[in-house]
């Protein structure tokens, strides 16, 4: 199921009994109908949307300085590199700093046969070189996931939320209009500022 786009977010359904309630705690005379005042409340609703996520782009809140893996990379020094990061990834990209596929924790469980990090642990436990020798072997094009989902720097809050839709995991690489990595946008990130927007448009209703 599709995420819902900022204009498909439902509004308060508004009875004719609510809209003349309302109308009659106005002073004075309105010569509109309840259609018309129907009809406000909806571009009202839109344009209150549209401010609230204004601002809410890869541009904003992606987190850069990371250094991407290249697919001629070993396993073994790309997983020194992703830990390094902070991440539970890094985007991988060709001589020209395109981004061509993505390595993340769920990549290195598939190639090395295991369903879980406690499989891979015990596994591990018992027989420690093949590991050693399966990370140090495989390189990192062999073990990406490609195609990688990616969003440009200037995606709009609709285009985020379809991107994100699109896979499971918990970041994507941003790109600029070439295609090259210049961050990576988190899930927990985007969520989190959609959350404080949030709470400052509802704070700042009841203090007006």
């Amino acid at each position: 199921m599709s995420p819902p786009t900022l204009h498909e977010i439902d509004e308060i359904a508004l009875s004719d009994e609510d809209i003349v309630a309302a109308m009659r705690d106005i002073p004075g005379y309105l010569d509109i109908s309840t259609e018309d005042f129907r009809q406000i409340y909806h571009l009202a609703h839109q344009r209150a949307l549209e401010h609230l996520m204004a601002g809410l782009t890869p541009a904003r809140l992606m987190r850069g300085g990371m250094t991407p893996l290249t697919g001629d990379l070993a396993m073994d020094e790309a997983a020194r590199r992703i830990v390094a990061s902070g991440g539970k990834g890094l985007p991988v990209v060709d001589a020209a700093g395109r981004v061509i596929g993505i390595l993340t924790e769920t990549d290195f469980l598939r190639r090395l046969k295991a369903n879980s990090f406690l499989e891979l642990m015990l596994r591990l436990l018992t027989d420690p070189a093949s590991f050693s020798h399966r990370c140090h072997e495989t390189r990192v094009a062999d073990a990406m996931t490609t195609p990688v989902v990616s969003i440009g720097l200037d995606a709009d809050f609709d285009e985020v939320m379809r991107r994100f839709a699109q896979h499971p995991g918990r970041s994507m690489p941003v790109v600029d209009a070439a295609g090259r990595f210049v961050g990576m946008l988190l899930r927990k990130d985007f969520l989190a500022a959609l959350y404080r927007r949030s709470c400052t448009s509802m704070a700042a209703e009841v203090a007006g």
